[in-house]
């Protein structure tokens, strides 16, 4: 804490603050709230009621409707705040609403009937968090099955698509063959393929090698990315040759040099790579979709598609379970962020 406001109190050489320091600071503070704003807001609405949802104009912070238990009455009744004839206020409670009239009571002395003018009355909110819209789906959602599947299809294609794309990066960057720029070309070209184009053709390969309904379905089609390859290429280009030579004069195969010489250099470049692979695979939502049939093979992302029904959608568990699907992204980007810089700021320097 104190560094962060070491930070935020720095000052452009001056004892007061100048224009500079007022316009880094609002710059900043912009950046935050559009990059946060949107996460607080899901995470607060994820704990509205449905009402709450559909309220218009829509609150920040999750507030119901205050209710009281009444003697004589066998459902709690909702309060608003009425103004009397001389002009006072008061909280009353609503029996019923018949047309533009309000029956009300009073909590206190519920014996007679007050009628009012429906546009006098005005409900009494407070803030209220619906904790069931997580219980609750975890009650008729399969979420531990949904995790379990979503967990191993990142983790897997994750590894595979490190493996498989540093050793083509420590080709491209560590040797030189014919054709070398050739092949980089083409594999960034593939950059510009769209996704449309390339999923009946992958798809009718899934079914045909029988991998439909199957996790490996899913892993495989994306293992390579061209991103991924040139990421690593590009840094592994800033890694000295003769590191290599060195180690080929001590007799040290090529496969022992990728392995204990590159690898381990190009860890800050790796851990950016593995980032992007868990936020792509995690968050996937098509190709999942179109693979996966069965119930017990669902990806989270596929899963929360279940609360879509014909004729409304359950927003309040959706964005419940959307905040719980990015915990796991948020821990991962905790862990490995510090990489994040070092890789992206070294990658292409020669």
């Amino acid at each position: 804490m104190r560094t962060v406001v070491t930070f935020l109190s720095r000052r452009n050489g001056r004892a007061r603050p100048s224009v500079t320091d007022v316009l880094t600071a609002f710059y900043l503070f912009l950046g935050v709230l559009i990059m946060f704003g949107p996460v607080l807001w899901l995470v607060l609405s994820s704990f509205k009621t449905p009402a709450a949802l559909d309220r218009f104009p829509p609150s920040l912070l999750p507030t119901s409707q205050e209710t009281v238990q009444i003697k004589g009455y066998d459902r709690p009744l909702p309060l608003f705040t009425v103004t009397l004839p001389d002009g006072s206020r008061k909280k009353l409670a609503e029996v019923r609403r018949i047309g533009l009239e309000a029956q009300m009571v009073d909590p206190n002395a519920p014996g007679t009937i007050i009628k009012m003018k429906a546009s006098s009355t005005t409900p009494v909110r407070s803030v209220q968090f619906e904790w069931s819209n997580y219980s609750e789906p975890l009650k008729r959602f399969a979420f531990l099955t949904y995790l379990k599947n979503s967990v191993i299809v990142t983790v897997t294609a994750t590894l595979i698509t490190l493996i498989i794309n540093s050793m083509a990066a420590f080709a491209l960057s560590k040797y030189r063959f014919r054709g070398q720029y050739t092949v980089l070309l083409v594999i960034i070209g593939t950059l510009m393929i769209p996704i449309s184009v390339i999923l009946v053709p992958v798809y009718l390969v899934i079914v045909k090698i029988g991998w439909l309904n199957s996790l490996w379905g899913v892993i495989i089609p994306g293992a390579a990315t061209p991103t991924g390859v040139f990421l690593l290429r590009q840094y592994m280009l800033t890694i000295p040759d003769e590191l290599m030579d060195s180690a080929r004069i001590d007799g040290a195969s090529e496969w022992r040099i990728y392995w204990q010489i590159i690898l381990p250099l190009a860890a800050p470049a790796m851990a950016v790579l593995a980032i992007f692979s868990v936020m792509w695979r995690w968050n996937d939502f098509l190709w999942p979709l179109i693979v996966l049939t069965h119930n017990e093979m669902f990806t989270l992302q596929v899963g929360l598609n279940s609360f879509q029904g014909q004729l409304n959608i359950q927003w309040h568990f959706v964005l419940a379970m959307t905040v719980l699907t990015l915990l796991p992204i948020t821990l991962v980007f905790a862990f490995l962020q510090r990489y994040i810089t070092t890789g992206i700021a070294t990658t292409g320097i020669k």
